[in-house]
């Protein structure tokens, strides 16, 4: 608006506020008609360097665990494979032992039925006395034969010291004092393999007057 000044006719003067000019120097990154996004979680990181390495450490051991995990079940169970297998195998080599080993023991024993069958025939056949006893003794060694062959051996009784863990006392009789507790007498021969008795020999052991006792049936 003008108005007149107070200077002098016909002079005007502009009393009133000048038109203002405002230039926005404010750097634009958008169009003008693009709305200013907000930050939001994707685009603003508020962790720590320190942490993100923490957490990406703690991801590769957690990988490097479950490797490790899958590994050792692959290892256990073709372990468990190879044990089985084993298990088999040998139960396979013990079983063609023993079969081995009854083959052998009843090829040893034909000889024994050999012998009997011609002690048998001596005997209807009218042979004489002497020809049926070499027919049983041949029968005895070759049956003993069988059973060393099988790793039986006989226990030792006749002249030994009496031991209950390998015989058998049935009967007890007086004896001189040098022949106390030991056996004068063997009933049946005992027999072992290795360590184990398979039984023990039935013996009659020599004892002081006072503690000779008969045998029991």
């Amino acid at each position: 608006m003008k108005l007149r000044g107070r200077e002098g006719p016909g002079r005007e003067q502009s009393e009133g506020p000048a038109d203002i000019r405002v230039n926005d120097r404010r750097r634009r990154y958008f169009g003008d008609d693009d709305p200013i996004p907000e930050a939001g979680p994707e685009t603003l990181n508020l962790k720590p360097t320190y942490v993100e390495e923490l957490e990406a450490r703690t991801k590769a051991a957690e990988q490097s665990a479950q490797d490790l995990k899958s590994r050792f079940d692959q290892l256990k169970v073709r372990l468990q494979q190879e044990t089985d297998e084993t298990r088999q195998r040998l139960n396979r080599a013990a079983d063609e032992r023993a079969e081995r080993g009854k083959i052998d023991f009843i090829t040893n024993l034909l000889p024994v039925l050999d012998n009997l069958e011609r002690a048998t025939e001596a005997a209807d056949s009218g042979g004489t006395l002497e020809q049926v006893t070499v027919g049983v003794r041949q029968t005895a060694e070759s049956f003993k034969s069988a059973l060393a062959a099988a790793g039986i051996e006989a226990v030792p009784a006749l002249g030994e010291l009496f031991d209950p863990e390998l015989h058998e006392a049935v009967e007890t009789a007086e004896v001189d004092p040098d022949q106390e507790g030991k056996v004068i007498a063997e009933y049946a021969r005992g027999y072992r393999v290795g360590d184990r008795l398979l039984r023990p020999s039935r013996v009659k052991v020599g004892r002081a007057a006072e503690k000779a006792k008969p045998a029991v049936d």
